[in-house]
């Protein structure tokens, strides 16, 4: 079976993606969580390059008029899915970093207080 260029080239496409995703992995600039969606979208792009009757069958069951257009409403699922996990994410670091700038101005505060007072100090503490 000898592969057409466009399946060459999704070929060759996917197993450089990978090889990208693991790289980033092996330099920690990626974690493990999203490398793993990373690498299955990767194999699913494989698959539907590679082989043209998996894509034209999906494609009619989803009637589907095109490949091309199942191939970008993917992308594009894809692309949205991340975009809503990742500002989840961000937000839910934003509150952590909040309640952590919170609990480090109180310390100074007390900090302070304790550089001015040593004895209103050693009073708290032993009370």
């Amino acid at each position: 079976m000898y592969l057409t260029k466009i399946q060459f080239i999704t070929a060759v496409g996917a197993v450089g993606l990978a090889t990208l995703v693991l790289d980033l992995v092996r330099r920690r600039r990626l974690a493990e969580e999203y490398s793993l969606l990373w690498v299955i979208s990767t194999l699913i792009m494989a698959v539907l390059g590679v082989c043209p009757p998996i894509l034209r069958a999906v494609t009619h069951s989803l009637g589907i008029l095109y490949e091309s257009s199942l191939v970008f409403f993917v992308g594009v699922v894809f692309g949205v899915a991340m975009l809503l996990y990742l500002s989840v994410r961000l937000s839910r670091i934003g509150q952590e970093q909040e309640v952590a700038v919170r609990e480090l101005a109180l310390l100074r505060h007390e900090l302070e207080e304790l550089r001015h007072d040593p004895a209103a100090g050693r009073q708290g503490g032993s009370a």
